[in-house]
């Protein structure tokens, strides 16, 4: 991808390919943008803003094909490509991603899970194997790993993440709630839970404001 594009398109995008999924699901063939706007709760001048990032896909007077945008949103969010990803950490949040039912749809196969903690030594969970953090260097160097969660606890996770780097992983998805320091050629995503429930109860708080000032 030669033009840089912005994160605030980048996090727009999974959402295209969620809606759109689902009007696959309704044996929807064609929609506007002003059609999806209304889905989206998004312009829709800026969703052809959006979309023009990465080549437009629409026709003028015709539209969106559904399966074509949605096949091409798919390739550029890397989902026609398969994507090895371990699990650090073994506890209950770490379970709970082996377990998720769709990440083998869009690609995405939990490969192995690691921990300390020798009581889990040979558990599967969905699969993936529980194994020792002393197998993880071998683990990784046979086999193609890309991403790397982290679901350990925080006062470990920079220096698990130093580590991993060392290992040739580029891609960390981090549930631990701290800010990560990474090389240039690495990307994060953080997923900050707690951050999230507070940013949902400001909403509401401010909904409730406005409603009693509507009073």
């Amino acid at each position: 991808m030669k033009k840089k594009i912005s994160q605030v398109v980048i996090k727009r995008m999974p959402r295209y390919y969620r809606y759109l999924s689902e009007l696959l699901e309704k044996g929807t063939e064609r929609i506007s943008s002003a059609e999806l706007s209304e889905i989206m709760n998004v312009t829709a001048s800026q969703i052809r803003q959006d979309l023009n990032n990465f080549g437009g896909f629409g026709q003028q007077g015709y539209g969106y094909n559904v399966q074509y945008l949605h096949d091409e949103i798919g390739k550029i969010l890397g989902l026609d490509q398969v994507h090895n990803l371990i699990i650090i950490g073994g506890g209950n949040l770490g379970h709970a991603l082996a377990s998720h039912q769709t990440f083998h749809k869009h690609g995405f196969f939990v490969k192995g899970i690691f921990d300390v903690n020798e009581k889990l030594a040979g558990q599967e969970v969905n699969g993936a194997k529980i194994m020792m953090m002393s197998e993880l260097d071998t683990f990784v160097k046979s086999n193609k790993i890309d991403i790397a969660a982290l679901t350990i606890p925080k006062e470990h996770v920079q220096e698990i993440a130093n580590h991993l780097q060392d290992l040739g992983i580029k891609a960390l998805w981090n549930f631990a709630n701290v800010d990560l320091t990474v090389r240039e050629d690495v990307v994060v995503q953080d997923v900050h839970l707690s951050d999230s429930l507070m940013r949902l109860t400001l909403n509401m708080i401010q909904n409730q404001a406005r409603n009693q000032e509507n009073e």
